[in-house]
């Protein structure tokens, strides 16, 4: 099985994307638009502050027909983040991304953030390791 460690370095884009908590929504709804992803970091300063998700966004925004110019990352955000290590193997966080029905993994090293893994790099991981031993088999089987 994987580790987190294996699955940053095999994924193409390794930029961490951040606002701050005092940014207006819109501004981190722009950034996530931009680079197609579903959640940025919240960062204050080097420390992470929290996690702002599609899903954030349009309950506490959309639904409550706030104002995305008007209104802070800091009032909407989710402040306690499940984060991961790099030691941390692709099952275990599959495990925690299910039971906290997240989508997003900060990776923290040495209390630094060093990356983000998403549902879809631990699915891709994942298909690509059964593809690995389905393979295997059916050499094992045709020998």
């Amino acid at each position: 099985m994987s580790t987190v460690r294996q699955l940053l370095a095999a994924k193409k884009i390794t930029d961490v994307y951040a606002v701050a908590p005092d940014a207006a929504v819109i501004e981190a709804i722009r950034l996530m638009a931009e680079k197609g992803v579903g959640a940025v970091l919240v960062m204050h300063g080097r420390r992470l502050a929290g996690i702002l998700s599609e899903r954030d966004y349009a309950r506490k925004v959309v639904l409550r027909e706030r104002s995305s110019a008007t209104t802070w990352v800091r009032e909407i955000m989710t402040s306690e983040v499940v984060t991961v290590t790099p030691d941390h193997s692709a099952d275990s966080c599959m495990r925690l991304m299910t039971d906290n029905r997240i989508r997003h993994l900060p990776v923290v090293e040495a209390g630094e953030v060093i990356g983000v893994v998403s549902i879809g790099d631990l699915v891709k991981a994942i298909i690509e390791e059964q593809q690995q031993e389905l393979d295997h088999l059916q050499r094992y089987i045709a020998s």
